[in-house]
């Protein structure tokens, strides 16, 4: 008897996905039907909001804590049954000062859940070959699950071809052409989700925030973020507006806006006036701030200016706190998925 095949995004999800609310992707696609959207339930307007009234805070740390220990439990469990654990190998090519900040954070968060955490550091003005032949022996090496290389690089790197060199097995930052275009299409599944994104999805289904329907706009339509969370949000179904430098009237499209997430990498660009009362607010800048009375001299500001917003929006995230700490989780999830699939490990719990 021929048996039925079971696509590999599906199976992932049922091994590893309990550790969040997102589902499988394929799994929330629907009929592209302008009959079947009219008949879709209709969902509650988001109030709006009194003088007194403040937004929720969408406290990322609490959300990402929780799906940490989860994995946390799984890599334990996993090195208990077969003596492995999950491998992380990351490149940072120079020494910004907030990539240096992203990948201390992404150590510590390893080291924490168990996962072995490999780093090449590169000079600024290294080459592509250079950049291309560490991948490559990350590639080579079974003992490493998964790859990133931390973003962004010198402006004398070609981006897209560097990230062509990693593995689809490995891409955990899901920044690999083949997950980023699967990510585009209703009924494929990526091996991996960007970070980001994912983890501002996940934000949203915890807070129990509705996106089917809803109008969304996203500021910054960058590869590592603004790309893949529109494609996101459309897979589940929001109505999806992108705004660039380049948009005229930005402050007018955004207030239309039930879901806004600003990526513009612009300290304060999105004042109070930009909202909608009642928006929800993912703010993913971290714009490094001097500040000599702060141990390492500086201080994070988002891309909103949260004083204002806060008397709008009917709930945001702050910086830091917010979505920072679930894009460390979600990488961290996407690597025990990698390792999973590459010792053939499953499970009923996770």
């Amino acid at each position: 008897m021929k048996r039925r095949a079971v696509p590999l995004g599906a199976a992932l999800h049922s091994i590893c996905y309990k550790t969040i609310k997102s589902p499988a992707l394929s799994s929330v696609d629907i009929v592209d039907s302008w009959d079947s959207a009219s008949k879709l339930p209709e969902q509650p307007c988001i109030q709006k909001l009194s003088k007194n009234q403040t937004a929720k805070i969408i406290d990322g740390c609490a959300i990402a804590d929780g799906i940490r220990s989860r994995i946390a439990s799984e890599v334990r469990r996993m090195k208990e049954s077969i003596g492995r654990v999950p491998s992380l190998a990351a490149i940072l090519v120079g020494q910004r000062r907030d990539s240096l900040t992203y990948v201390r954070n992404k150590t510590i968060a390893s080291e924490e859940v168990g996962i072995k955490f490999n780093l090449t550091s590169l000079r600024e003005d290294c080459t592509e070959s250079e950049v291309c032949n560490a991948l490559c022996r990350y590639n080579e090496d079974p003992s490493v699950h998964g790859i990133l290389l931390q973003l962004p690089l010198p402006q004398h790197l070609d981006e897209a071809k560097i990230l062509s060199f990693i593995s689809l097995e490995k891409d955990v930052d899901g920044f690999h052409p083949l997950n980023i275009g699967h990510l585009a299409m209703q009924g494929m599944e990526p091996l991996f989700i960007p970070c980001t994104p994912k983890g501002c999805i996940e934000l949203l289904l915890q807070s129990g925030v509705e996106i089917m329907g809803k109008n969304a706009v996203v500021i910054g339509r960058s590869n590592i973020v603004g790309l893949p969370m529109s494609l996101l949000l459309q897979r589940h179904h929001a109505t999806v507006t992108v705004l660039d430098a380049l948009t005229k009237n930005p402050e007018k499209i955004a207030r239309e806006a039930d879901i806004l997430v600003t990526a513009a990498g612009v300290p304060d660009l999105v004042r109070g006036s930009w909202l909608k009362p009642g928006a929800v607010v993912l703010d993913v800048g971290t714009n490094p701030i001097e500040d000599c009375t702060s141990e390492h001299g500086y201080h994070l500001v988002g891309d909103v200016c949260f004083e204002e917003a806060i008397r709008v929006a009917s709930a945001i995230t702050p910086v830091p706190g917010g979505v920072g700490p679930m894009t460390v989780a979600m990488l961290l999830c996407n690597t025990l998925e990698a390792a999973k699939r590459a010792l053939n490990f499953t499970t009923t719990t996770c």
